[in-house]
């Protein structure tokens, strides 16, 4: 069980040998990166290629480790009580399995996404140690004991908004998608847009590469932006001709898909300005 990358998904060498050292070492992948470099579609292509089901888990900064497991509903119990409802007898009509429960009862081996990690409380990973080392957990209402039927292919992404605690890290195997470099990238766009004109790719990547390596600049534009960007340009017809700036028009054509604040459209601007003399 080998995962090569896909038609669709550009995987890297190093990216590759990430995910099958993971799947053989039976480790959580944890996969960090800018944001839009893939770390969630990995998940889905990993998924794909290897012919499993995912099951995927997106995390909010209000998520708790518990709600991976499962939740009892105790107010709908009390409220059934009062009106008599036989349902109470079984408090399993009260519990609400979790996303990990669901991988653990899987009757066939499934991929985990637990897709932005550092954005719920700095305990959240902690929490979840036991379960992903052993496999199982405890029901406390029922007094079961779930145990994974198959070891799931967990894959943990993270933008890198706070620190992951040492222990977590250490239960995990470690990658960082590095930001694509120009071969790479032009193989991307490849899969997405593969009758696009070279002349064309060359000078949107040029102007994409020169913006993203510009000082000051709030966000640099991604992967992902690149290719919205690219779509555009593509549905208006436009030539690597237009894409030519002057220093009195120093934003690029639909710039909206590659700057999203008006800081980094205003130093631009201000670019733009500077070259008209400030007149």
């Amino acid at each position: 069980m080998k995962f090569t990358g896909t038609e669709s998904y550009v995987a890297t060498e190093d990216l590759t040998v990430a995910v099958n050292a993971a799947v053989t070492l039976e480790r959580p992948l944890l996969v960090k990166g800018e944001p839009g470099t893939g770390k969630t579609e990995l998940a889905r292509q990993v998924a794909g290629a290897l012919g499993l089901p995912i099951i995927e888990w997106h995390i909010k900064s209000t998520t708790k480790a518990q709600q991976g497991l499962y939740e009892y509903d105790a107010v709908s119990r009390l409220r059934d009580s009062q009106l008599g409802d036989e349902r109470v007898n079984d408090v399993r009509n009260y519990i609400r399995r979790g996303k990990l429960w669901e991988a653990f009862a899987s009757e066939a081996r499934t991929v985990l996404l637990i897709d932005e990690v550092d954005k719920a409380d700095i305990e959240f990973p902690n929490d979840l140690l036991q379960e992903l080392d052993r496999m199982e957990f405890h029901v406390y209402e029922t007094g079961e004991t779930v145990r994974a039927r198959h070891r799931p292919i967990v894959i943990i992404t993270s933008n890198n908004e706070k620190e992951l605690p040492d222990a977590f890290l250490r239960r995990c195997f470690f990658h960082y998608i590095r930001f694509p470099d120009t071969e790479t990238m032009k193989r991307i766009v490849a899969v997405h847009f593969p009758g696009i004109k070279e002349s064309l790719l060359t000078a949107a990547l040029t102007q994409f590469y020169e913006i993203r390596e510009m000082a000051g600049l709030k966000k640099k534009p991604s992967t992902s932006e690149v290719l919205d960007w690219l779509k555009l340009l593509l549905a208006e017809d436009l030539t690597a001709e237009d894409l030519k700036r002057s220093g009195t028009d120093a934003l690029p054509k639909l710039h909206g898909a590659l700057l999203k604040n008006e800081q980094d459209v205003h130093m631009f601007e201000r670019l733009a300005f500077m070259a008209r003399g400030g007149r």
